[in-house]
């Protein structure tokens, strides 16, 4: 029996994936092991879970879907069936590494296809490992083909920010862009993880920002030699890497102060890796 699980941010796709799946939960194929809002949410739920497979939205605030799978230990991923609304780029992408997906309004009979390919290739090693390698196939493809990535041409090192301002409350903190952690985009928001001032704590501890710069502004006026792009969301202050954990594909999962975690793209984390003469 596939222990599956449904991740979308909308109530109604969930309620519809739960009535569909019915049949084959009355037929004792599938068995529902739960539901998430978002990819945040579905990543604590999944990491350390014991679920086969995962119906899992691409467009999702905060954390998308190929973000979810980015995510997801690599040694205790379940098999993925994305499901989408029709996405000429996203379709594209699954088609062209041959990945499984659903096409919203999602019907029985797909469904049903999809659970049983799923259900035949979890039978066999090799062919979750072909899984694994369409799905790297397809991160790839995207990191290949975002235009988020477009080289930013070199400023000299005095026009570089010192500080950033960031709108807070009622006020504006000027903060300088040492205790800058990160800074990550996900459905056109930008977010900066910066290092708050010292407390006496033994532990350092982030605070999260939301900002309007893009992720293009910020690279263009931050010194290169302590930012760099690790991913088309995400720049990271390398002097604040603290841990570099072999991910899935070739990627590193980057541990920063404070506990943050950021995935490298593959590209991006061998040139991390030379650049830190690894």
């Amino acid at each position: 029996m596939l222990k599956a699980f449904i991740v979308d941010d909308e109530a109604p796709a969930r309620s519809r994936l739960k009535k569909l799946l019915k049949p084959l939960e009355e037929s004792g194929d599938v068995e529902l092991a739960g539901e998430a809002e978002d990819g945040v949410e579905a990543l604590q739920k999944l990491n350390g879970s014991d679920v086969d497979l995962v119906f899992l939205d691409i467009k999702m605030p905060e954390l998308d879907g190929f973000g979810v799978i980015e995510r997801l230990d690599p040694e205790a991923r379940p098999s993925v069936v994305f499901t989408t609304a029709f996405d000429e780029y996203a379709i594209k992408a699954f088609d062209a590494n041959a990945v499984d997906y659903l096409l919203k309004p999602i019907t029985r009979d797909p469904l049903q296809e999809a659970a049983n390919r799923v259900r035949t290739a979890r039978r066999a090693p090799d062919d979750l490992k072909v899984d694994d390698e369409r799905l790297a196939r397809l991160l790839d493809w995207i990191d290949a083909h975002e235009d988020l990535v477009d080289a930013v041409p070199p400023k000299d090192s005095n026009a570089h920010l010192k500080q950033i301002s960031i709108p807070y409350r009622d006020r504006i903190l000027i903060v300088p862009v040492e205790r800058l952690i990160s800074a990550e985009i996900s459905e056109g928001i930008t977010r900066l993880h910066v290092l708050e001032e010292p407390d006496g704590a033994p532990k350092k501890k982030l605070r999260q920002h939301i900002v309007s710069y893009t992720l293009e502004q910020l690279e263009s006026n931050l010194d290169p030699e302590h930012f760099m792009r690790v991913h088309r969301s995400a720049i990271v202050q390398i002097d604040h890497i603290t841990e570099m954990i072999s991910w899935f594909s070739g990627r590193y999962k980057l541990v920063m102060t404070g506990g943050h975690e950021v995935i490298a793209s593959r590209e991006r984390s061998k040139q991390l890796k030379d650049r830190l003469m690894m």
